[in-house]
């Protein structure tokens, strides 16, 4: 009986360790989306890095959050969605690959154009002091296009700051399930 209450002890922390890290990820694109600085910095370790290629962004984790809200402060809206991401755990040290989408909109010469990405996050992360958080991201880009595009109404409920409608909702019952494991 001993060892199913290992198991199940070690398999609860398997999992705990597995949602921190899915929740962070989400949390990532939640911060991009709201331009939400603070957000984006708890994803990554104060030393963690992100490599999104040359030509994008290399350096800190912090400072490419800066970088990312910058640049999407000059967008009309942008919405990141993240799928399929599959963890290997080895204690206290694990990897990740993510799919994202990342669908972006911009008026450019009079234009409504649409930009969308699809990528993979490929993460190397810690647990230190209790918090999951990056170590070291890189971002592989597998596909984009940009069109021009013709909405189908006005959205006027989203925000791309805390007074979106979620901060509202979100902070009544907020946990950092990242502190937990």
């Amino acid at each position: 009986m001993e060892d199913v209450q290992i198991n199940s002890a070690a398999l609860v922390e398997d999992l705990a360790a597995r949602q921190a890290i899915t929740d962070q990820i989400y949390r990532y694109c939640r911060a991009m989306d709201r331009i939400d600085h603070e957000l984006g910095y708890a994803v990554w370790h104060v030393d963690g890095t992100a490599d999104y290629g040359e030509a994008v962004f290399q350096g800190l984790g912090r400072d490419f959050v800066d970088h990312v809200c910058k640049q999407h402060g000059g967008l009309l809206t942008h919405s990141h969605q993240v799928t399929n991401i599959v963890i290997e755990l080895d204690g206290a040290q694990a990897a990740s690959e993510a799919y994202v989408t990342a669908t972006l909109r911009m008026e450019r010469g009079g234009k409504l154009l649409q930009m969308t990405v699809l990528s993979r996050y490929v993460d190397r992360w810690s647990r230190r002091e209790g918090r999951w958080a990056i170590d070291h991201r890189i971002t592989v880009t597998d596909m984009d296009e940009i069109r021009e595009v013709t909405p189908m109404k006005v959205h006027d409920r989203g925000r791309r700051d805390m007074d979106d409608p979620s901060y509202a909702v979100l902070t009544a019952g907020q946990t950092n399930y990242g502190d937990r494991t």
